[in-house]
């Protein structure tokens, strides 16, 4: 049987890769959207390569994003994020990714979506529909044409790009409805046959749990391999995450969570600066940044730390007695990050008053780049099969 082509463009945005569509290119029906997803990217793949398609075999190099006109007056396009699993048949629409958030912008301009200057700022309003959240995306234009080169150097990413700055609005409870979920700024989570691990559970822009890592047995300075190796230790992280997801409302039972949901709420463990390695082998001293954090995503510790999550953590920074604040250096600008890439740095801005902490906005710098444009290829018969199973 042959194969249909369906138009596509592959683009880094942040420390992630995705594939983007135009919405009127795709169908309506999200079964098989996400049918051409998983085959588009190679998944799922037994052997975690996704050999037989764009994937990268790990989770930040399995995206995809769909982008179209907007449905609010407030916004310019609507975006949809997708979160392809490399090993399993599921594409996770529950939130967002904010590395991909930063290349929404230069493609809605680059594909007609929006009218932009031919040079100096562009601004773009965008739609999350993941989220129902505003992101307002500030670019450079040159010769009509988003910028692409210039000094900004972001961790984790070879080289120098042009600085995108992302605001994201209003970011709390993107996911669940409050910032708070359980309304407490730490809770204790009771893991049988392990022990009770104290957690805090906060979602601003997605929905993510902080452990201290001293709590699971870890510094905070290890590297992701190291992390990964230990099976026992990503089981128990998996179990709280699970229990975590169901005390904030995302679905009824741990089982769903760990096996719907594997990228919401996010996992992360937090500990106070400390000398550490980066995956360069260069040294990150504790003066360079302000609270240090390794982030779990799609059952793997990121090599950098997924973007959502970096922001919820500086959102959970500025909120008195959630476990990010007890080990963050005190301080109302910006939040510097340390994470297995380097240093990163973000803005959050969170007004604490009597009735509550409420998160204004998040303010995050990213590069994108427009890798490869014209269409991806997908069996016809996965048409056939969707329209039957359907």
């Amino acid at each position: 049987m042959t194969q249909r082509k369906i138009p596509a463009v592959f683009y880094r945005g942040g420390t992630s890769r995705a594939i983007f569509f135009r919405a009127q290119d795709m169908p309506g029906d999200q079964h098989l959207q996400d049918a051409i997803f998983m085959r588009a990217m190679g998944s799922p793949d037994p052997n975690g390569r996704q050999l037989d398609g764009l994937g990268g075999g790990i989770s930040s190099l399995s995206k995809v994003a769909i982008i179209g006109p907007s449905s609010r007056p407030d916004a310019d396009v609507d975006y949809t994020f997708g979160q392809v699993s490399v090993g399993t048949a599921l594409v996770d629409r529950s939130s967002n990714c904010g590395n991909m958030s930063s290349a929404v912008g230069p493609f809605a301009v680059e594909e007609g979506l929006v009218n932009a200057p031919p040079d100096g700022e562009a601004t773009v309003r965008i739609h999350n529909t993941n989220t129902s959240k505003i992101i307002i995306s500030r670019f450079q234009m040159e010769n009509g044409s988003p910028a692409v080169e210039g000094d900004y150097e972001l961790p984790g990413v070879a080289g120098t790009g042009s600085r995108i700055t992302l605001d994201f609005m209003d970011p709390g409870g993107a996911g669940t409805s409050r910032l708070l979920p359980t309304g407490r700024a730490v809770d204790e989570i009771k893991i049988e046959g392990i022990g009770r691990f104290e957690a805090s559970m906060v979602d601003a822009t997605n929905p993510a749990v902080f452990v201290r890592a001293r709590d699971v047995g870890l510094k905070g300075t290890e590297s992701p391999a190291a992390i990964d190796t230990r099976t026992d230790l990503m089981v128990t992280l998996e179990q709280i995450r699970a229990e975590a997801g169901v005390r904030m409302g995302i679905a009824s039972d741990a089982r769903t969570i760990s096996e719907s949901f594997p990228s919401s709420p996010k996992m992360a463990i937090v500990a106070p600066p400390a000398d550490y390695f980066d995956l360069t082998g260069t040294l990150v001293p504790a003066d360079d940044f302000d609270v240090l954090s390794r982030i779990i995503s799609m059952g793997k510790t990121h090599r950098a730390y997924a973007l959502t999550g970096a922001m919820c953590l500086s959102v959970a920074a500025r909120v008195p007695g959630t476990l990010v604040n007890e080990a963050a250096r005190p301080g109302s600008g910006d939040l510097r990050l340390g994470h297995p890439s380097g240093v990163q740095t973000l803005g959050a801005i969170v007004e604490n008053t009597t009735d509550g902490a409420k998160a204004e906005k998040v303010i995050v710098y990213r590069t994108a780049r427009r890798l490869m444009e014209g269409a991806v290829c997908v069996p016809e018969s996965i048409f056939m099969e969707v329209s039957v199973t359907g």
